[in-house]
């Protein structure tokens, strides 16, 4: 097993069934909670709110854990077990008999989703310094295109009954576990690891460690503000394109279908020559700008066909993010990396609770009775500024932490076909 090549692609197809997995349930699922509360809608909204509570709670708690656990036994166990609970708890989702046990199965799906601290560590383990960033944008690739296929597919088989998808969510996801299982070498080297600590694995203590690398912690203070918008974004989405375009529901899919093929374009082929090409320290920057620019371009289009012209040239904003996670995992070691990862994993968690509540609220606020200004757009209008925050502290922070030095970027110095 030691001597197999390390698996980039199989980490793909992880991430990738990670959403995938989401995606699916995301049609069906506020309709199953409805059936099992009889029928009441207004009751089942409430349930799905929390459902979604827990999930991000579970994983702001256990991804620093799973992180901290991989830089001790490896990041292949940690994958793999996480995999195989995933796979057993859409099987428990797909037989619930009642809604506490789709509270326990969410649970569970938070603590197995927080994989993606093992996984984005298990590529830095095998990506040279100088190509750890176009490499992570093979993240937002493997997201987008299973943003794509997830809610598509998900919808399709729910008309063959609404428990369905749970069924072909859990047999791609054990499928790939065993598939894993069988050819997945491990990334981290027995002298790069470090012993298991519950003061690291704590959440609040991981995110305190962050200030041992100044640079990190300014990168990761950056990070957050960029998720907070984007999280916001997600949350409002549906909200602002049915109240301004009167967009239907096949309309919105529709345009998160484009959202998700043009991440897949540029997070999992442009980036690879855009970020070397570049450099890190440009390609945030510039695609920092670019998301800002996006997002003021949502709030004022008078017209619903302007969002698809704005969708792609935003979608270029994705090479900022990938270049932000090389910076940050290029300073830091190797037995540090699974850490680090996890308590990003949980700025992204916290970033994912509190970007809706603010988006939503600000957008029922300006679009009622009682505002003093009709603005649908205030939500977005919010985004471009907390990315323009998140750029002026990660310039503000490089600028007074310089980043470790790597070989000069060329775009000649990428592998053919890469």
């Amino acid at each position: 097993m030691s001597g197999r090549k390390p698996a980039l692609g199989f980490i793909f197809v992880t991430l990738f069934l990670d959403i995938l997995g989401i995606g699916l349930i995301i049609p069906i699922l506020p309709l199953l909670v409805t059936e099992l509360q009889g029928g009441n809608v207004a009751l089942a909204s409430h349930s799905v709110g929390l459902l979604a509570a827990l999930y991000s709670a579970m994983q702001f708690l256990f991804a620093p854990v799973l992180g901290s656990l991989s830089d001790h036994h490896g990041r292949r166990p940690v994958i793999l077990g996480s995999l195989l609970g995933s796979g057993l708890d859409y099987l428990l989702l797909g037989l619930a008999p009642n809604l506490g046990w789709f509270y326990a199965g969410r649970v569970i799906a938070g603590i197995t989703g927080a994989n993606i601290t093992a996984a984005t560590a298990y590529i830095a383990d095998v990506s040279p310094p100088e190509k750890r960033a176009a490499n992570f944008g093979l993240i937002g690739a493997a997201f987008g295109l299973g943003f794509i296929a997830g809610p598509a597919l998900g919808g399709l088989l729910g008309g063959y009954g609404l428990r369905v998808p749970f069924f072909v969510a859990a047999g791609l996801t054990l499928a790939n576990w065993l598939y894993g299982f069988f050819v997945l070498p491990e990334s981290l080297a027995p002298e790069n690891r470090r012993k298991f600590s519950w003061a690291r694995a704590n959440p609040v203590s991981s995110l305190s460690a962050l200030r041992h690398h100044p640079l990190v912690l300014g990168l990761a203070v950056s990070f957050f503000l960029s998720n907070l918008a984007n999280f916001g974004l997600h949350a409002l989405w549906v909200l602002y394109t049915g109240h301004r375009y009167g967009w239907k529901p096949s309309q919105v899919g529709a345009s998160l279908a484009v959202v998700g093929i043009m991440a897949a374009i540029v997070q999992g082929g442009l980036a690879r020559r855009i970020i070397p090409a570049l450099g890190e320290v440009r390609s945030v920057t510039i695609g920092y700008l670019i998301g800002a620019l996006s997002f003021v371009g949502y709030g004022l289009a008078p017209e619903g066909w302007m969002i698809y012209v704005i969708l792609v040239f935003g979608s270029l904003g994705g090479i900022g993010a990938p270049a932000a996670q090389g910076l940050i995992s290029r300073n830091v070691a190797a037995n540090e990396q699974g850490a680090i990862q996890g308590a990003l994993t949980s700025l992204s968690s916290v970033a994912g609770f509190l970007g809706p509540i603010l988006s939503t609220s600000l957008f029922g606020l300006f679009i009622g009775p009682k505002a003093t200004i009709q603005l649908p757009g205030v939500g977005f209008f919010l985004g471009a500024g907390l990315i323009v925050a998140s750029l002026t502290v990660a310039l503000r922070t490089i600028a007074r932490h310089p980043p470790a030095a790597v070989a000069t970027p060329s775009a000649r110095s990428l592998p053919p076909g890469g």
